[in-house]
């Protein structure tokens, strides 16, 4: 088995080191999508390289999107609200619904059964204690994201249906799941570009330089594929 792996991972990086350049964004999904090769369905990834100092608030790249193709992945909501919101998280449809019990349970057992927590506005003075564990792992809910609302049915919808959060790391890396290697490759690069045009909408305006300064895509388990940065520009504007 490990020299069948092994034979899979060499013949990917063949298919993509045929490329002498860097490959347009609808090539890049069908590559990335071709070279896809263990025995289940990987994640296909976008990676960017930003022209960003995170260490400045001001130049922190942060947001949310529904992908138009969702994610191919079930996510776990916890919904975190008082007695009179609650029945309207369960009936969106959130996985998990409480308050204080949670809250205990994520300080106390260091509980994190869940890919993405919402909260209403008015219980956010007790969530807020939660931020140490929460915070660092991106799970802390936020205004920012869309992730603290009283809308609660409209915003589970939307993370069931395919919505995102993306956040710029220390080192002005962005790391997102775009889709899954099942997907047709048209679905990969739509949800690709999307992404790419929620990207350069939220440029801060004291970022200097190039912004998006190198793009790449890949499989779980394959190489990465280098994005030509000018072709790119030219669809996401």
């Amino acid at each position: 088995m490990a020299n069948i792996e092994g034979k899979r991972y060499r013949d990917a990086h063949e298919l993509v080191d045929e490329q002498d350049e860097s490959v347009s964004l609808r090539e890049a999904a069908e590559l990335a999508k071709e070279t896809a090769t263990a025995n289940f369905d990987e994640s296909i990834d976008l990676d960017l390289r930003l022209g960003v100092d995170p260490q400045h608030a001001d130049q922190m790249v942060r947001g949310s999107i529904t992908l138009p193709n969702g994610t191919g992945r079930e996510v776990t909501v916890l919904a975190l609200a008082s007695e009179g919101k609650q029945e309207e998280a369960e009936e969106a449809g959130a996985d998990y619904v409480g308050l204080d019990e949670y809250i205990e349970r994520i300080q106390e057992e260091n509980w994190l059964d869940f890919d993405v927590a919402i909260a209403t506005p008015d219980v956010m003075g007790q969530v807020g204690q939660l931020g140490r564990i929460l915070g660092p792992r991106g799970l802390m809910p936020n205004p920012k994201s869309g992730t603290v609302t009283m809308d609660l049915a409209e915003t589970i919808e939307e993370i069931k249906a395919g919505k995102i959060e993306f956040r710029v790391d220390r080192s002005g890396n962005l790391h997102t799941a775009i889709g899954k290697a099942s997907f047709p490759s048209e679905e990969l690069y739509e949800n690709a570009r999307a992404l790419l045009r929620e990207v350069v909408r939220l440029r801060p305006a004291s970022a200097s330089g190039l912004y998006l300064r190198s793009m790449t895509m890949s499989a779980t388990m394959g190489p990465p594929v280098r994005i030509d940065r000018s072709s790119v520009l030219s669809e996401v504007r």
